[in-house]
Parts: C-alpha cells; structure tokens; sequence
C-alpha cells in the first residue's frame, strides 16, 4: 500500500511538472508570436514611412525639370539684357556723332565762291568721284576747331568725316571727324605759317590732302576719332527743286536742301568678335545709294544684307545698328 501511495504521489508530482512546462512553452510562444507581431508591424511602419523607387525617380525626374526650365529663364533673361546693353551703347555713340554732325552742316558755309569736296563734286571744286564703299566729305562750317597756337582765329573751320581706311592706323574702320580751326585771310601767324580760309578757285583738295584723303594723317594732327564703333557712313543729297534723293550734287550747293547720311554701328563687345579684314568684308556688302532711291530704302537695304549674312558668327550681328538721318541745310521749302 505504501508503495502504491509512493507511486500515486510520484504520478502527481510528475503531471504536475509537466502542466507547468506545458504552461511555460505556451506562454514563452505566445511571447515570441507577439515578438515577432512586433517586428513585423515595425518593419511595415517603416516600409511604408520610406519612399519607393519610383518616387524617388518621380522626384529627381520633376526636379531636373524644374531646374531646365529655371536655367532656360535665366539664360533668355540674360540675352535680352545683353542685347539691351548692345543697343543702348550704340544708340549713344550714334546720338552723340549725328548731333554734332547736325550742327556742322547746319553751319555749312554755303557760298559759290569757295569749296566743297564731297561725292560727286567735279572741277572747278574738289573732285570727289563716285566713291565706292565708304564716302567722304570736307567743307567750311562756321564752328570752332583746332586753332595755331598764334594768329587771329576766325569763326569759320574746315571739317570732314571719313572712316579710315588705313589699316595701321589705330582709327581703321573708325569715323573720324577734322576739325581744323582757320585764321582771318591775309593775317599771319608770326614765324609758323598758317593756311587761312581760301577761295575759288582755291580748292581743299590741294591746300588740305589729309582732308579729301581717307587715309592720309593731317600733319597738324587735327583729326579725331568721333565714331569708334562706326564702320560704315554713306550719304545722298536731298534736292531743293524737286524734293527728290540725289547721289550727285547741284551746280549751286544752295540747290542742296539736306544731307541725307546713313551709318552703321557696331557695339564694342560684338566689335571684338571680328577682325579687321571682317568689319572690312562686311562694310563692302551694305551697298551704296543708288540713283532713284528713296529715303529709308538704303538703311532697308543694308539690314536685308546683314539678315542675309551667313559668313560671319551670328552673335556679332545682334550688335549692329543702322541710323539714317536728315540735316537740313537751311529751313525745308519742300
């Protein structure tokens, strides 16, 4: 009997043992089925807390975008600043030439008895010619000029324009203006011999060289440069009688109502962009006046040249201006 009470208790103790385990491998499972719930519901969290691929190709793709487009603006905004800058350059240099240039020939000393050497002029004046490409001009204008250092000035100067052309000189392809400031005829100059204003039929041409010359230097260093981005000038005569564009003068330059004068121009930064012999070869395509021309068709002649251009590098031509202006000689009767 004890040993069947032994045996019972033994059974007890062991069952019981067993429970307990049981109990202990339910619980630690239910812990690691809740662990790894855990785990689980973390790595979800952060799934979708992170962008996916696509997203992110999404993303950069709009930004590269974003960026195209900005730099796009910023470009365009800076060309149409730069082509500002261009025009207003050339816009003041060419205000600056044309208003001194009107006030010279609206003091045009205009008398039969002494002369004028411009295109188409023939003897007994200064023999102009046709004069190919760019044009010259030379006359008394009653304006102050480069005086000697001695002597009475007078309130009459010889002035020309011309656009050099000797290619040493440091004004080739430039506008220059003389301005050289005359004495009262038959007054001396002490020891220096000064050429006073002549008359007919003394001519510029012979006592003035440098003056009908486009690359002669005047030995009193009375030439300046007046348009250094100009580098091409052309003219015709508005006729008195019958309102109409002339490329030769009148007998009587009182028959001259205007000076119709074309220029072209050049802004500095476009200007570096070419070579000499470029501004050269480009200056000999904008064509001369032509008989029966009308006013503006010169200066729509030369921008259809320059549209037309595909020999030279296109940014340089986005800083060139065309002007044409009118200088009346005397109040119009037209």
């Amino acid at each position: 009997m004890v040993r069947h009470a032994t045996t019972r208790s033994q059974n007890n103790t062991s069952g019981q043992q067993t429970f307990g385990e049981q109990r202990l491998l339910v619980c630690q499972s239910d812990a690691l089925v809740l662990s790894r719930a855990r785990r689980f519901r973390q790595r979800t969290e952060h799934a979708h807390a992170a962008f996916t691929l696509v997203e992110l190709l999404v993303t950069v793709g709009v930004l590269v975008l974003l960026v195209l487009l900005f730099t796009q603006l910023l470009n365009s905004a800076a060309n149409i600043t730069t082509l500002g800058h261009k025009q207003m350059d050339c816009d003041s240099q060419a205000r600056q030439l044309l208003d001194r240039m009107a006030v010279d020939f609206a003091q045009w000393v205009k008398r039969s008895d002494v002369d004028f050497f411009a295109k188409g002029t023939v003897a007994p004046n200064s023999v102009g010619g046709a004069m190919t490409g760019n044009d010259q001009i030379a006359f008394y204008s009653a304006v102050p000029g480069y005086y000697p250092s001695s002597g009475y000035q007078s309130p009459v100067s010889l002035v020309a324009y011309r656009i050099n052309s000797l290619n040493t000189a440091a004004a080739f392809n430039k506008l220059e203006r003389l301005g050289k400031g005359l004495v009262w005829n038959g007054v001396g100059c002490g020891a220096t011999t000064c050429t006073p204003v002549v008359f007919m039929p003394l001519i510029i041409a012979a006592t003035w060289p440098a003056a009908t010359s486009s690359s002669l230097a005047d030995p009193d260093l009375n030439y300046e440069t007046i348009g250094p981005q100009v580098f091409r000038f052309e003219y015709c005569y508005l006729l008195r009688s019958n309102g109409s564009l002339s490329i030769t003068p009148p007998s009587d330059v009182s028959g001259i109502a205007a000076i119709v004068a074309d220029i072209a121009v050049i802004d500095s930064k476009s200007k570096v962009l070419l070579s000499d012999a470029q501004i050269t070869s480009l200056a000999g395509q904008l064509v001369d006046y032509a008989a029966g021309m009308v006013p503006g068709q010169l200066r729509n002649n030369w921008q259809n040249a320059l549209n037309a251009n595909t020999n030279l590098m296109r940014p340089a031509f986005s800083g060139i201006r065309l002007y044409e202006r009118s200088f009346y000689l005397s109040p119009p009767t037209l």
